[in-house]
Order: structure tokens, then C-alpha cells, then sequence
């Protein structure tokens, strides 16, 4: 699975899905780092057939408007220490990676999933 995690997020949480075998970067690895644009995440998700992990719901609305990106995890937990970021994903990784075999757009808070069709 191939992963773009967006600025709002901390590198730490691309640095943990690596860790797990995931193919993932952080927006600070791109040329415009954390600057880059949403248009511009966008086309390197798309290129790379990347999941675009953001807390921005502008993602959702371009989503919603254009289908892109084409695959996209929204995490909505509110503010949340990296401790507590990282415990989340661990905990529902193997869940996010079964349901992303079938879906395009899925939501992520403290207590549930959400699958949005």
C-alpha cells in the first residue's frame, strides 16, 4: 500500500507505516515540503497511486467534485497528541489496509471507521 501523508500530519506517522511495510512519504519529502500544494499532493497521489492521508477536508471536497484523489484517508480525531496518532493507527492498520482493498474513501477518528461511498 502506498501512502502521501499530508503536512498537518506529523513525519513520525509516515516514519511508523514505513516501519510496517507500507510504501509511504510525508509531504516534507516533496520539492515545495510541507508548502506543496493540495493540486500538487493530488497529482503525485495519482501518479503514484498513493492514499492521500489528510486531517484537510478540502481533500474530501475535491473528492466529491473532481473523484481525486482517487483514494483518500480523512483523519478527523481532532487535535491528538503523535503518541496517540500513532496507538490509532497500530491498532487499525490491518483494518485500513482491508477496507481500502474496496474503497476510495474512508474516515478515521478516535472511537470508529467510516467507510464513504
Amino acid at each position: 500500500m502506498n501512502v502521501l501523508v499530508d503536512a498537518q500530519l506529523p513525519k513520525r506517522l509516515s516514519d511508523f507505516l514505513k516501519s510496517k511495510g507500507l510504501n509511504a512519504m510525508h509531504t516534507i519529502e516533496l520539492p515545495d515540503q510541507n508548502r506543496s500544494s493540495d493540486g500538487y499532493i493530488i497529482k503525485i497521489a495519482e501518479e503514484q497511486s498513493r492514499i492521500v492521508i489528510s486531517k484537510d477536508s478540502d481533500f474530501l471536497d475535491n473528492y466529491i467534485l473532481s473523484g481525486k484523489p482517487s483514494r483518500l484517508l480523512i483523519v478527523s480525531t481532532g487535535n491528538i497528541t503523535n503518541n496517540e496518532l500513532i496507538t490509532l493507527f497500530a491498532k487499525n492498520l490491518v483494518e485500513l489496509k482491508s477496507l481500502f482493498a474496496k474503497n476510495s474513501v474512508i474516515e478515521i477518528s478516535r472511537t470508529e471507521i467510516i467507510v464513504h461511498y
